[in-house]
């Protein structure tokens, strides 16, 4: 596979990973303003079942706000648009918040439609997430050489 094909797929993979975490902070920030939508999954958390939804969503909301930010700006940086960034670090940290993020807030995916699709969604997150800890942590990939820090 050519670096120029990898480096489409990686930065577009974190790049759809970022605008996953969007679609679920603007559906936080829908709840924590108004509360969660009738019919659709509501924000809950085993920290304190006491929590209202909308609570649930406002105390929720940073996790999937520095998610978001991480995994755009590490698309950015490993595009080369931001050379400056180390991309590598900057999704370090997006999976890693997005990770306690789910682990806190087990709850169904913010904006799913339904709790089969939240399920999906949660699963696939948490896949993402393990994937870029896996690659950056233990297997260190892509290498350094072929596209920077």
């Amino acid at each position: 596979m050519s670096a120029n094909i990898l480096r489409i797929i990686i930065a577009g993979g974190l790049l759809l990973h970022g605008i996953a975490h969007g679609i679920a902070l603007l559906a936080l920030l829908r709840q924590a303003l108004t509360g969660p939508p009738a019919n659709r999954p509501e924000a809950r958390t085993w920290v304190s079942h006491r929590l209202s939804p909308k609570t649930a969503a406002s105390v929720a909301l940073p996790f999937w706000a520095v998610a978001t930010f991480c995994f755009f700006a590490a698309s950015v940086a490993f595009w080369g648009l931001l050379s400056s960034l180390d991309w590598r670090q900057i999704a370090l940290v997006g999976a890693i918040v997005g990770t306690l993020g789910i682990a806190i807030f087990p709850s169904p995916w913010p904006g799913s439609p339904n709790s089969q699709r939240s399920l999906l969604n949660t699963s696939i997150a948490l896949a993402v997430n393990v994937v870029i800890l896996a690659t950056q942590l233990w297997l260190h990939w892509p290498p350094v050489a072929s596209f920077g820090k």
